[in-house]
C-alpha cells in the first residue's frame, strides 16, 4: 500500500550520471564535452585521459560513475556503451572583488558549472 515507484527518466538501454559545482565556466566545460559527445567510451575515456585540460579529469570522473551506473544499476554491456549525449549547465557565479585605484571596485565572478553525461548501449554491427 505504498507510493508507486517513479518511472525511469531514461530510456531502459542508457543510464546518466552528473557532475555538479565544477569550477570552471560553462563555456571552457562545454569544449570538454563536446570532444566525446557520440563516441563511444573507450575512445572517449583515452581521449580525456591525454586531454590537456584541466576539467577533463572530472569529467573523466562522471563518464566512468555513467559507465558504472550502467554496469551495476541496469545491466548494460559496458562493451556496447556510446556517450549519447553530454551536455553542461550553468550552476551558481561567487562574486569576490578586488579594490582598485581611485575607491573603485574590481568585480570578479568565479563561475561553477555542471556537466550531465548520458551513455547508451547500441549493439555493435557486425
Amino acid at each position: 500500500m505504498g507510493k508507486e515507484k517513479n518511472p525511469r527518466r531514461v530510456a531502459d538501454n542508457e543510464a546518466i550520471a552528473v557532475s555538479r559545482m565544477l569550477r570552471t565556466s560553462p563555456q571552457k566545460l562545454n569544449l570538454v564535452a563536446q570532444m566525446i559527445r557520440g563516441k563511444s567510451v573507450e575512445k572517449a575515456i583515452a581521449d580525456l585521459t591525454f586531454s590537456k585540460k584541466r576539467i577533463a579529469e572530472d569529467v573523466l570522473k562522471t563518464l566512468q560513475s555513467a559507465i558504472a551506473n550502467a554496469e551495476n544499476n541496469h545491466g548494460l554491456d559496458v562493451d556496447e556503451l556510446i556517450v549519447a549525449e553530454a551536455w553542461v549547465g550553468k550552476n551558481l557565479t561567487m562574486k569576490r572583488g578586488r579594490p582598485r585605484a581611485r575607491g573603485r571596485y574590481g568585480k570578479i565572478l568565479k563561475p561553477f558549472a555542471q556537466v550531465t553525461i548520458k551513455v547508451r548501449q547500441v549493439e555493435e554491427q557486425a
